[in-house]
C-alpha cells in the first residue's frame, strides 16, 4: 500500500526551523530531528530528504518568515532614520528578550558557522544579504532627502556599515550581551549619521 503522511510537513518544518536556529546544524543530529518531530527517519528522508535538505528548506523558511517582513517593513516606512532605529529596537528586543532570546538570527549563525560551505547556503546567504542592505539604502535615501543625514553622509557607504551592525547585534546577543548596550551602540552610529541642529 502506498506510504500516506499522517501528519503536516508545514508543522513539522516550523519545529525544524526552531530546532537549527537555535541549536544550529553542527549540534543537530538527525536523531534531535526525529525526538523533535516524533517522526521516524524514513517519513523525514520521505518528505525533505536527508538533514541538508532539511535544514535548507528550514532555512528559507526562516528568511520568508522574520527577515523578508521586516525589510519590506523597513524600506517601506518611509520615515527615514527613525524607521531604521525602530528595525534596529526590533531586532535587539527579539535577539535579548521573549522566547527567541540568545537564539541570534538563523541566517547570521550561518554566516558563522559551517553552513556557509553549503554553495546552495551560500547563495542564499548572499541574497538575504543584499536585501538587508537594500532595505537600509532605502531607508538611508529617505533620510537624505528628508534633511536628516549629517552634509555628506553617504547612503550607499552607511547602508554597508548598519548592514554589519545588525550581524553584529545578532552575533552579540546569541553571546548573552546586554540590551542596553547594544542600543548605545547602535544610537552611536546612528547620531554619527544624522544632521546636528544648528547651535
Amino acid at each position: 500500500m502506498p506510504d500516506i503522511k499522517h501528519f503536516d510537513p508545514d508543522a513539522v518544518l516550523e519545529t525544524v526551523v526552531r530546532l537549527f536556529w537555535r541549536e544550529g546544524v553542527a549540534r543537530t543530529g538527525i536523531q534531535d530531528v526525529v525526538t523533535a518531530t516524533g517522526l521516524n527517519r524514513s517519513s523525514l528522508y520521505a518528505t525533505f530528504g536527508g538533514k541538508q535538505e532539511l535544514y535548507r528548506a528550514a532555512l528559507r523558511r526562516y528568511v520568508e518568515q522574520w527577515s523578508r517582513p521586516a525589510f519590506r517593513q523597513l524600506a517601506e516606512d518611509g520615515r527615514g532614520l527613525p524607521a531604521v532605529a525602530e528595525f534596529f529596537d526590533g531586532l535587539i528586543a527579539v535577539r535579548c528578550s521573549g522566547e527567541y532570546a540568545r537564539w541570534g538570527c538563523m541566517v547570521v549563525n550561518a554566516q558563522a558557522g559551517a553552513e556557509n560551505g553549503d554553495p546552495e547556503v551560500g547563495a542564499l546567504l548572499d541574497h538575504h544579504h543584499e536585501q538587508l542592505r537594500d532595505a537600509l539604502y532605502t531607508a538611508l535615501t529617505g533620510a537624505a532627502a528628508q534633511g536628516q543625514l549629517a552634509p555628506g553622509a553617504d547612503p550607499d557607504a552607511a547602508a554597508d556599515v548598519l548592514a554589519l551592525l545588525a550581524y553584529g547585534v545578532n552575533l552579540r546577543s546569541r553571546a548573552g550581551a546586554d540590551a542596553r548596550a547594544l542600543k548605545a551602540t547602535v544610537a552611536t552610529a546612528l547620531d554619527a549619521l544624522g544632521a546636528r541642529p544648528a547651535a
